[in-house]
Order: C-alpha cells, then structure tokens, then sequence
C-alpha cells in the first residue's frame, strides 16, 4: 500500500479533508502533516504542524520554518512515506525543509490549488517568489493543479518544461457517500409566486460576490431569497453577518460538512453562484470551484461572469448561465428574466441530469493513478 505524506495548509479546511479521503478511497495510507486555522480533531493520523493565521503573511513565512522542524521530529514516521503531497508553495517549501532537516529522499508532488496573488506580481517581490516556486518545482516528480487555467496563464508561461502536469479538477471523490443523483427539478412547474433561491457555497471569500447577492436582495425583496453556506474570510470581507442580517431575504448558514451536508443544501436551491473576484484579473479568472461539481451533480445550475474558466466550463456543458460586465446589471437583469419564464433553469437542470457522472465524480482510481504515474517520473535536471 502506497503510503502518503500531506503536507497540507491547514487540516480543517473542507478541500483538504477531501483529498485525503481521494487518497485513502484509492486504497493508499495517509498521514498528515498539516498547519491548521483553528483548533481541530482530523479523521486521520497527523502531525499538528501549529497554527496560521489567514492573511498573516510573515507569521506564515515563520511556520514554514517551525512546521519544518515539527515534521522532522518525526522522522520515523515521515520516513515510513513512499511520496510526499505538498498543497500550497508554503506548504511545498516546508516539505523540502523537512527534507533537508531528516536528510530523507522521499520524492515530492506539488498541488497547487491556486496561484497566490504575490506570484502574479511584475516587480522584483513577484520575481523572487516565481524564482523560489521555479526552484522547487524543478525538484519535484510532478504538478498537480485543479483547472488548466493555471496550468496555461502561470505555470506554462513562467516554467515551461520544468514541470510533468496532472489535472486534478475539484469534483466529487467516489466514495464520500454523497447519495444518489436527483432527478431534474421541474422549474418551469413551480408555482408563479414561489420565491426563487439562489446559493452562495463553498468558501465565501469575494467582497464583490458579496455586494452583487446584497444589491439583488435588495432589488427583489419579496420574490429571491439568497442563501450562504460556508466559511466568510474575513481578510477579505471585514463586514459580513451585519451585511446578512440586514436583509430578510439573505440566510447565511455557516459551516457545513462536505459531502455528509451537500445533498441538503443543494435540494434547496434553484441556482448557485460561481462567481469569484478575490484575485480578479488572475486566480479568479483561472480557477474552476467546487461549487460547480456540487451543483452539478445536484442537477442546480450555476451562474458565472464571463471571460472566466467557470464560464468556459459552463458553456463547453450547455449547462448553466453566463454573464457579461457589467455585472451589476446583468445579474439581475438575468434574475428578472427568469421571474418572468423558469423554463431554462429547468432545461439546465434537465442537461445536468443527462450529463455523464464522471464529469462531477472523480472515479474510483483516479488519485491512485496518478500518484503511481508521478512516482514514475524523472525530476527535471
């Protein structure tokens, strides 16, 4: 059994539960070796790594180091690992600390889950950073990012041929036992005065995404309902529950576990929310969120500015709804239209019932598959 080392930014967080249960549904052992946000109790074997703080960028360069030593105070178990999976440049950067320190020669997997803004920067702060970025991903045994985006905007451009890629997109593991698909809901049957509900899932993060849902509560009082499921950031929203609390038409429901509370969230949506501003013009173009596969399986379309990957992915599946700049208008220009006829949220939502599973399930093997073909890999000289 392949064992597997997770050097992961932080063991609470939703996406990182995930992948560890992609590993260990692909019949592969994982021990963490994670930094964490708050306090938490993870599902596996893990080496507390201490704690981060959201936007707290130096203290965050300091536990690299700290973490490092952590890790390789535990080298009997760190040494028990076939590969080493680094989530995050920090986290890819302590991995090779730990390296050096335990003087181990475990090959390493690089995820990068996203591009974080200082690698995008055209000064001499964005160059040292794609400068150490360069140097370890050349000593890794492979990338793995989740939308080719960032494969063709940053690391293609930046590193070209230093890198083996793997596409991991952010669907639905196989085995998480998130119940069956639903059938497509009937919109267009819904009575006339039913209030339309559209969601805003995953980790709430973008302070315009924030402002588009409270404009168009304000603007249809009686007739939407907007409901928020996650996480805030508050780095990037300062002022969040007061902005809620405010409109009787917006919920926000905090927390969830994923995928144990995804087929209640989702049943109670028409609509969902797939746009991001968080890194405009960078990230946020080039990702592709969870909210997509989610939604997806549970047959509710999905909403997303155009221009973006999200967009692109939407439009390549026929499968939801894409709109121009200026948003602040045509969301709810869109909104309006579909008070008047709900029969294209019917249709998307019949298309997504038709479409294939695995387009929103990653299949059993998938991890498995490419953790072998990586470790299959020579590192670039």
């Amino acid at each position: 059994m392949t064992t597997i080392a997770f050097f992961g930014h932080d063991a609470a967080d939703a996406a990182v539960r995930r992948r560890v249960k992609s590993f260990t549904g692909d019949g592969m052992s994982v021990v963490g070796f994670m930094m964490r946000r708050r306090d938490v109790s993870p599902e596996w074997k893990n080496v507390d790594l201490g704690m981060t703080r959201d936007g707290a960028f130096i203290q965050r360069i300091k536990q690299i180091f700290a973490g490092a030593r952590k890790a390789a105070a535990q080298r009997d178990l760190l040494q028990q690992a076939d590969v080493i999976y680094a989530r995050n440049l920090d986290m890819l950067a302590c991995a090779f600390l730990a390296k050096r320190y335990t003087s181990l020669k475990t090959p390493v997997i690089y995820e990068s889950l996203d591009v974080h803004r200082l690698l995008t920067r055209g000064d001499v702060v964005g160059r040292i950073f794609r400068g150490l970025e360069r140097s370890l991903l050349k000593r890794t045994r492979a990338l793995v990012v989740s939308s080719p985006g960032f494969l063709k905007n940053h690391f293609e451009r930046h590193y070209q041929g230093d890198f083996t890629a793997y596409v991991v997109e952010n669907r639905l593991s196989a085995d998480s036992g998130f119940g069956p698909r639903p059938n497509a809901a009937d919109s267009a049957d819904a009575p006339a005065d039913r209030k339309l509900v559209l969601g805003w899932v995953g980790m709430l993060r973008c302070q315009r995404s924030l402002n588009l849902l409270c404009a168009l509560a304000d603007a249809f009082p009686g007739s939407l309902e907007i409901r928020l499921h996650g996480i805030p950031a508050r780095t990037e929203i300062p002022i969040f529950e007061p902005e809620i609390d405010r409109r009787p038409n917006m919920t926000f429901f905090g927390k969830f576990r994923s995928p144990e509370d995804l087929a209640d969230i989702y049943a109670s949506l028409d609509l969902v929310w797939a746009g991001d501003f968080m890194e405009a013009g960078y990230n946020s173009v080039w990702l592709l969120p969870n909210r997509i596969y989610e939604g997806g399986y549970y047959v509710t379309p999905s909403i997303a500015p155009a221009g973006t990957e999200t967009a692109a992915w939407i439009e390549r599946n026929n499968c939801g709804f894409v709109i121009a700049e200026p948003l602040e208008q045509s969301l709810p220009d869109l909104i309006g239209r579909i008070f008047k006829d709900r029969r294209d949220v019917a249709a998307f939502s019949a298309r997504l019932a038709s479409l294939p599973e695995d387009l929103f399930v990653q299949p059993a093997g998938f991890m498995r598959n490419v953790i072998s073909s990586s470790l299959r890999q020579e590192v670039a000289a």
